[in-house]
């Protein structure tokens, strides 16, 4: 698990420049004992529909977006400074004097220095639209030649190892999920089931919302890295999740009221086979559930996230432990989700 994650890592894949993140799950995918049907859509989504060794009387979906945040050149100025563009969310602090790969090529993002600033620019960090990427080129003409606009840019951020099971990486959020999904066709499943590995999820949930349409499934379980805030200074109730607290399933977030029956029913089996659980403190965030559960008629719904620091930065910070107890929970998930059907009884309090 942890190589393929690592390798996971090392790839670019802004949002909407997946390609190579794709091209290392479609052979992975081709590497499974399963078999399945493996389509790219016009987006770009790779959706694996995996036969096991039972029928299944539901569709039972497993999504996780490829995508990461970073950035796009717009331009380079007459000195050879590249403009840019951040593509999803990010903290301009996490920006500013960072290392960066500008397609495969190494620069630095910067800015005016804080001797050079006066007044109130000393005392904040710069927007990022007055930062600009340094890759050494003299000139514009410099500059154009190694990249052009449009070219992604993401982190140079390493793959490392901390104490404890800790481990950093960047684009952890969500290549976690994408080394999940692919661990549960190390083997032919139980039952047959559907695996979605979208885009542009960090620009809207785009892919999962065409994912989604295609597939019709009647169950679907989002996997997603998510915000941990257990960190010095924030109060109890805001940090979110806890790191070492295993597999976060969420009643509620920014964008998904999640089927409240099937939370419950993951929690319970969860409990009962020894999987520690947690949920979110705060209603905050979201991802591709947003997308998927309003899919054509509703989809029932449940988002299995890993509990991840420094989300959106260079460095996201999870552990091994964690990561672990989610995939034995997603295999569990897959054995015994498609053995309840599609009764919505629990969902109605009958």
């Amino acid at each position: 698990m942890m190589i393929r994650l690592q390798e996971l890592c090392e790839l670019p894949g802004v949002s909407g420049r997946e390609e190579f993140v794709r091209e290392s799950i479609l052979n992975q995918l081709k590497r499974s004992p399963a078999e399945m049907r493996i389509q790219v859509d016009a987006m770009g989504n790779v959706i694996a529909y995996v036969t096991g060794k039972k029928r299944s009387p539901i569709r039972l979906l497993f999504a996780a977006h490829m995508d990461e945040v970073g950035f796009l050149v717009t331009g380079a100025t007459e000195e050879g400074w590249l403009r840019f563009t951040p593509v999803g969310g990010m903290d301009s602090r996490v920006v500013f004097g960072k290392r960066v790969l500008v397609n495969g090529h190494p620069g630095v993002i910067g800015g005016k220095a804080t001797h050079q600033c006066t007044g109130e620019e000393k005392q904040k960090v710069p927007d990022m639209d007055r930062m600009l990427i340094d890759v050494g080129a003299a000139c514009r003409e410099e500059a154009l030649a190694i990249v052009q606009p449009g070219d992604p840019v993401v982190f140079d951020s390493g793959f490392l190892r901390l104490e404890n099971g800790f481990f950093k990486a960047r684009a952890l959020d969500d290549r976690a999920g994408c080394a999940l999904l692919l661990g549960l066709v190390d083997e032919t499943p139980e039952f047959d089931m559907v695996l979605a590995f979208t885009v542009q999820e960090e620009v809207g949930l785009r892919g999962a919302e065409t994912a989604a349409f295609s597939v019709e499934p009647d169950m679907a379980v989002v996997v997603d890295a998510t915000t941990a805030a257990d960190t010095m200074g924030i109060p109890e109730e805001r940090q979110v999740c806890h790191i070492g607290g295993g597999p976060v399933v969420s009643f509620m977030d920014s964008r998904t009221l999640y089927d409240r029956a099937l939370y419950t029913e993951i929690r319970r089996m969860a409990e009962e086979n020894g999987i520690p659980t947690q949920t979110k403190t705060m209603v905050a965030g979201g991802n591709d559930a947003g997308a998927i559960h309003r899919s054509r008629g509703g989809v029932r719904t449940a988002a299995v996230s890993l509990p991840c620091r420094y989300i959106h930065s260079p460095a996201c910070v999870l552990q091994e432990r964690d990561l672990e107890e989610t995939a034995a929970l997603l295999r569990l998930l897959a054995r015994e989700l498609p053995c309840k059907g599609n009764d919505q009884s629990a969902a109605d309090g009958q």
